[in-house]
């Protein structure tokens, strides 16, 4: 059986036509910020979904159902987008489920991008038999999801999971959300990448401008040995690591994912947080818990979408 994937970012949409097995059989991306978003996103992905199917000469009659997971807040119930982060334009209020099932003719269910990613996870990836999960992305923003009893927490209208936005520091940063002290203004990349700009200065050594600094560039620095910078890292890994140890007290998990592209560091990033989570959660939350960095990378999030459309 074959199910049309649909992941949309805030840059560009990724479709996939995949297997109830989860795997991928043909995929692309498509670009949905090309004018700033005056041209609305879901109608780029309306336009990009005809030539996906048209390119890989796909039969929506061959298709079981549509999975879309996507950027900002998500009514699970509705399929509807009822809260966005940052400025994307034209895109809080889309009715993706009505819209694409009044085209198609088939049962469509949206979710929630990082949702989407621990479902994933937990299907074919690093989660897999696991039924207890917190999955996290640490990326320009602080995304999560969380997987209590093999069931996806969705809450109320299924904007559940909003890892970025609980407190670490009552009396720290203001947040975009209007909060003060969230987890996403310390755990961040943007924000390690903000730290290191602050201390440019102090730390030396450093080979491009205070405005060139990106996380690729932080981490090879790392590899080199700079004391400094790393003296800056290991205050952030601190703060990501204070909130995964709130969450496990929360919630218990099996397995904490760690995803975003510095998950792949495994030895100067995956390592140290592991290491912090497990000597400051209570003994017992400690048992056996794994901290362990995501497996599908960009894949996640459309087998994600996928694996709830066939289980809802």
């Amino acid at each position: 059986m074959k199910y049309l994937g649909i992941d949309i970012g805030g840059t560009s949409v990724k479709l996939g036509l995949v297997t109830d097995k989860g795997k991928i059989l043909a995929s692309d991306n498509y670009e949905v910020a090309f004018d700033n978003y005056k041209t609305p996103i879901f109608e780029t992905v309306k336009k990009s979904i005809e030539r996906f199917l048209k390119d890989n000469s796909i039969n929506k009659n061959e298709l079981m159902g549509i999975g879309v997971s996507a950027t900002g807040q998500v009514n699970s119930n509705t399929g509807v987008i009822v809260g966005v982060g940052g400025n994307i334009k034209n895109w809080c209020n889309t009715e993706i489920k009505k819209e694409l099932e009044e085209i198609y003719n088939l049962k469509t269910t949206v979710i929630n991008d990082a949702n989407s990613m621990v479902i994933g996870e937990q299907w074919i990836g690093k989660a897999k038999n696991y039924k207890n999960i917190i999955g996290i992305t640490i990326g320009t923003g602080v995304g999560g999801g969380i997987i209590v009893n093999s069931n996806v927490l969705l809450g109320n209208i299924g904007i559940a999971g909003e890892l970025g936005h609980f407190s670490i520091n009552s009396n720290g940063k203001v947040c975009t959300c209007g909060n003060i002290g969230c987890y996403e203004q310390y755990a961040s990349m943007t924000a390690l990448i903000k730290n290191v700009k602050e201390k440019y200065s102090d730390i030396g050594n450093l080979s491009i401008s205070k405005d060139e600094i990106n996380g690729k560039y932080i981490f090879d620095e790392l590899e080199k040995g700079n004391k400094e910078l790393e003296y800056v890292v290991i205050n952030w890994i601190e703060d990501i690591g204070k909130g995964l140890v709130s969450l496990a007290h929360i919630f218990n998990p099996e397995i904490i994912i760690i995803g975003g592209a510095v998950s792949k560091q495994e030895k100067l990033f995956i390592k140290p947080v592991r290491n912090y989570v497990l000597s400051h959660v209570m003994q017992k939350f400690g048992e056996n818990l794994k901290v362990e960095a995501a497996e599908l990378e960009n894949s996640a999030g459309l087998v994600g979408a996928v694996h709830y459309n066939i289980n809802n």
